[in-house]
């Protein structure tokens, strides 16, 4: 499910099963240039990741399908990224085509330097493809190699196969610390498959100007707006594989991992039915202690949200699980919902609050996976808000961040009936149909419903609301 106003740029759209075995901890995730070697790659699936062993440094929930009524969330980003101002301010010049005289002098020589730091990271992304964990850290000086050691381990675990660091500006100078420089590096990645179409973050840096190799002081967080940072640049992070899955979550909760990893699978499989657009690669799953939660892609989530979806660029979904709200039971709806955000939705997010109901409602129709209506758990909360006041209009039902628990189920409720009662009237290839002209395309409802279902979009609405109260009763 998505919380609150879901526009481009903006934030939108547990379980606790028997294992076996215990996975062992890797540190962080990854970001791409090439491919690792075979041996990772042809790892099985449903396998836990091995951690790669650190080397000294070199020297110098269910009341009802879930707990609190948590709905899901989904995150769209547009990967016009931002960092923290002081990194970002003023780093990018435009000398191109004037002569070097003056200030565009001192700009040409920060190009020339922008060079030797994308040369730098050029040989530690091959370090990283290729397994080479001294050579990883060969570019730091000893304060940042703690950071970038955990990073590695994660991205290892992760099994990037991509990892494309290139500069994101001009280097700009470090006020008051001479031959300090900072610089924004916009990396794209890939996990586990060779040939995806890479995500993105952007990453400020901090540099010392060593010559012709200088020397990396600092990594930050990333702050690609508003996806935040990302579970592998924050945590030490335990991963499983599966065909179509990747699972990941913190040392304190591994042992939930193989079931997850099950959970998963399945709720693919039914994702997969509803593509709109590319299927994904692999559907990312991170499953947030705590802490976690608060700090994973910027947190801040409304209280109600049991998981979101967030775009992270190149048509990818990650999808976050909330452990401390989640019930055992309620694990297998929330993936089916959230995986299916992830295979439906476009890149760049979809824009507006009116057609979230359309959003949710094909999550929570995916989510229910065939179900009769009578056994879908939201119903006493659609009776709630129907019976409450509500005004009958589909594009006004996005709930608020701080709505009540009931007010939040109902509007989902409402959303999947609404979308419920078009796949039995149309089917859902021409449902599907109907969402790509409207949240893909941008096409106004009324414009799709004729094109799509060759009937006014006015009556369609009526008779929708109308199969809602009925149901309600």
């Amino acid at each position: 499910m998505t919380d609150g106003d879901q526009q481009p740029g903006e934030a939108a759209a547990d379980r606790e099963p028997a294992v076996d075995g215990e996975p062992t901890v890797v540190d962080g995730p990854a970001i791409g240039r090439a491919q690792v070697g075979r041996q990772e790659q042809e790892a099985g699936h449903g396998q836990i990741a091995e951690r790669e062993q650190p080397q000294p440094a070199p020297p110098p929930a269910r009341r009802r399908r879930w707990s609190l009524w948590a709905a899901i969330a989904v995150v769209v980003m547009v990967l016009t990224c931002a960092l923290p101002s002081v990194l970002l301010v003023g780093l990018v010049g435009d000398a191109a085509g004037r002569p070097a005289t003056g200030d565009d002098a001192a700009t040409a020589a920060a190009r020339r330097l922008g060079v030797r730091m994308t040369g730098q990271l050029d040989r530690q992304a091959a370090a990283l493809l290729g397994g080479d964990r001294d050579g990883f850290l060969a570019i730091a000086e000893p304060g940042a190699r703690a950071d970038l050691t955990r990073r590695y381990a994660a991205l290892r675990a992760l099994r990037v196969t991509v990892w494309r660091p290139a500069a994101d500006g001009v280097p700009r100078a470090v006020a008051g610390r001479p031959g300090e420089w900072q610089l924004a590096v916009k990396v794209g990645y890939c996990f586990v498959v060779p040939a995806c179409t890479p995500a993105s973050a952007v990453i400020g840096t901090r540099w010392r100007d060593a010559g012709e190799q200088p020397r990396l002081l600092a990594v930050e967080e990333s702050g690609s707006a508003p996806a935040g940072a990302r579970p592998w640049e924050v945590s030490d992070l335990a991963v499983a594989f599966g065909k179509r899955t990747v699972v990941a979550t913190t040392p304190a909760l591994r042992a939930k991992l193989p079931g997850l990893l099950a959970q998963a699978e399945a709720a693919a499989k039914v994702a997969d039915l509803y593509v709109v657009g590319a299927p994904p690669d692999r559907y990312l799953v991170f499953y947030a202690g705590r802490g976690e939660w608060r700090r994973w892609y910027g947190g801040g989530r409304p209280r109600w949200t049991a998981g979101y979806a967030v775009g992270v660029g190149g048509g990818h979904h990650d999808v976050v699980l909330n452990a401390e709200i989640l019930s055992p039971t309620g694990v297998d709806d929330l993936l089916r919902h959230e995986l299916t955000h992830a295979a439906s939705l476009p890149d760049r997010g979809y824009s507006g609050r009116a057609t979230w109901w359309l959003v949710e409602g094909l999550a929570e129709y995916a989510g229910a996976d065939g179900q009769p209506v009578g056994r879908y758990d939201g119903l006493p909360e659609v009776r709630k808000l129907v019976r409450g006041g509500w005004n009958g209009r589909l594009d006004g039902l996005a709930p608020a961040d701080d709505a009540a628990d009931d007010r939040v189920g109902g509007s989902y409720g409402v959303g999947y009936l609404a979308v419920r009662h078009l796949v039995d009237r149309y089917g859902e290839q021409r449902v599907l149909d109907f969402f790509r002209a409207v949240v893909h395309d941008g096409r106004s409802v009324e414009e799709a419903s004729d094109q799509v279902f060759g009937e006014q979009w006015s009556t369609l609405h009526d008779d929708c609301v109308g199969y809602v109260r009925a149901v309600a009763g």
